[in-house]
């Protein structure tokens, strides 16, 4: 459930902070007043792309903060799949900020991603507006409802399916391979069989490459090391060098310790120290003799390496790389050389892999129907609440030629609204007011068997007024028995339902416009419903409708 929502400097918004409740929150408020920015906040804060302009002040931060109370074991386990662990009062705090061109998101004070971000979130708010209401329109969306509505029913095959639909894949791309004529499969194998031998004739061993470089740079380079060798062997020798001085020393400590003991330790130091300049002399003499070359080696080297080198360009950077390559046309040369027993094989576990997956696609079809038939009777019934008192409602299928890795289904939604009126698509016949209250009846059937506990509705009374309107509260009032739900409107029928109900305006604050969220008591709410009734000027008559529109609305809920 969302607990609170917290805005600052976006659009007309100065800084909101609303808190939230269960059941049924209604927000209202004037055209313009700034009901929109809030929903726009709202998508924010689920990962929406930003629109231009929605910052308020471009040199001050914005940002929406949602604070989420989590329950239920199934919830908790899915957020800790995502990497999300609520906090010991199952609290969760989404934040998104927006600074400079800059989003930051965060969960729990946790940076996160902003595709990471969209995937927790959808598992906590729903949004349905009026694009939604459009999508009706297009039979893709219908497939997407019946899963959804399905998806306990459906999990083990669908499953099935999609490994299924891997191997068919896998299998389509092998026999896929074999698309090739015999003139071109000769000139493969020409080819192929050129580079298998330029690869195992190189004799290839693992770490050579460095092992050469190291080399040639020693040998290229063999003048100027040999120069400071020598340096460091005139230093460290015998003849005046460290070693000198050392032998020296060790004679002056070697008579001092006649007469004073306590210099033992010293000529022991000075004694190593002269072994081991002694040995450091000897190991420079014996490198500067074994750091000789001659040009035919330079040259062996320089060519094995420029060999080795365009082998690098041709088939991969390491060793395991153009090993790899060779084993994969060593792999295709056979596959060529067999072509037609191959091909036959392909041609074979393609159509069994692609037999699986249409038996598993008709297995899933099954159960849609099924639902489906469960489904558009819910609907069908929820219709009926919602003031389409003929309305009959199915669901037509068709069979696609082709297997996806969601089956072969395409179905479509069918209505009629009125009586002796044949089914027919929604597209055909609902208008903009039909189509939110078809959608509200599709989400109050799925909030049945959906888990995701706060729902938003915006322009959800788009079209409708009178009696449908009324039966439209009712619905959300049903809906909000067991989900929370934050619903905009302009309807007083919708707006007397409320349990909790806020008020958005605007207002002029240092001279500037900033909008404003306030939750209204009840002396509050009636003033609000009197202005959603009667407009400019409130009548006796027009309160004491807002009074009974209440009490209805509180008969109604017991």
């Amino acid at each position: 459930m969302l607990l609170n929502l917290h805005v600052k400097n976006i659009a007309l918004i100065d800084e909101a902070d609303v808190s939230l409740g269960d059941g049924l929150n209604i927000l209202t408020g004037e055209t313009g007043a700034g009901k929109s920015i809030l929903i726009d906040a709202v998508n924010l804060a689920l990962g929406v792309k930003t629109a231009r302009g929605l910052l308020r002040d471009d040199e001050t931060p914005a940002s929406v903060e949602l604070l989420f109370h989590v329950s239920g074991r199934e919830k908790k386990q899915a957020l800790r799949e995502l990497g999300v662990v609520p906090e010991e009062d199952g609290s969760v705090l989404v934040t998104r900020k927006l600074s400079q061109g800059k989003s930051i998101c965060r969960i729990n004070d946790e940076t996160v991603t902003v595709s990471r971000l969209r995937a927790v979130t959808a598992l906590l708010i729903d949004i349905h507006g009026q694009h939604e209401h459009q999508s009706l329109l297009h039979k893709s969306k219908h497939l997407e409802i019946l899963d959804a509505y399905a998806r306990h029913e459906e999990a083990d095959v669908k499953a099935r399916l999609k490994e299924a639909y891997g191997r068919f894949k896998e299998a389509e791309e092998e026999l896929s391979s074999y698309e090739i004529g015999e003139e071109e499969r000769i000139r493969e194998m020409d080819f192929l069989t050129y580079e298998i031998n330029e690869l195992s004739s190189a004799d290839l061993k693992e770490g050579e490459i460095p092992e050469l470089e190291l080399r040639y740079k020693r040998m290229v380079s063999s003048g100027k090391i040999m120069e400071c060798v020598s340096r460091a062997m005139e230093y460290a020798g015998s003849d005046c060098g460290a070693g000198d001085s050392m032998s020296r020393a060790v004679r002056e400590l070697s008579e001092a310790v006649n007469y004073d003991d306590s210099l033992s330790e010293l000529l022991s130091q000075a004694e190593e120290a002269e072994s081991i300049v002694s040995d450091l002399s000897r190991a420079l003499s014996d490198y500067g003799s074994e750091l000789q070359f001659d040009d035919r080696e330079l040259s062996a080297l320089e060519k094995r390496l420029d060999f080795l080198h365009g082998l690098q360009m041709k088939y991969g950077e390491t060793y395991e790389e153009m090993i790899g390559a060779l084993e994969s046309r060593r792999e295709r040369l056979e596959q060529l050389e067999d072509f037609d027993g191959r091909k036959k094989k392909a041609q074979a576990a393609w159509e069994s892999a692609k037999h699986e997956a249409f038996l598993l696609a008709k297995e899933l079809s099954d159960i849609r129907k099924v639902e489906a038939f469960h489904l558009t009777e819910s609907i069908r019934s929820a219709l009926v609440d919602l003031n389409f008192l003929d309305v009959q409602f199915s669901m037509e299928f068709s069979w696609l030629d082709r297997i996806t890795a969601n089956g072969c289904d395409e179905m479509e939604f069918l209505i009629s609204t009125n009586p002796g009126e044949a089914l027919k698509p929604l597209g055909q016949v609902a208008s903009g007011g039909e189509l939110s209250r078809i959608m509200l009846a599709i989400k109050a059937v799925l909030a049945d068997t959906d888990d995701i506990e706060t729902l938003i509705f915006d322009e959800i009374d788009a079209g409708i007024s009178g009696r449908t309107a009324q039966k439209v509260s009712e619905k959300l009032n049903d809906i909000g028995r067991s989900h929370q739900v934050i619903c905009i409107t302009h309807l007083p029928q919708i707006a007397a339902m409320a349990d909790r109900h806020y008020k958005i305006e605007k207002t002029v604050k240092n001279g500037r416009t900033v909008t404003e969220v306030t939750k209204l008591g009840e002396r509050e709410e009636i003033a609000e419903l009197c202005r959603l009734l009667g407009g400019a000027v409130i009548t006796d008559a027009v309160e004491e409708n807002a009074r009974e529109m209440k009490e209805l609305a509180k008969t109604y809920k017991c």
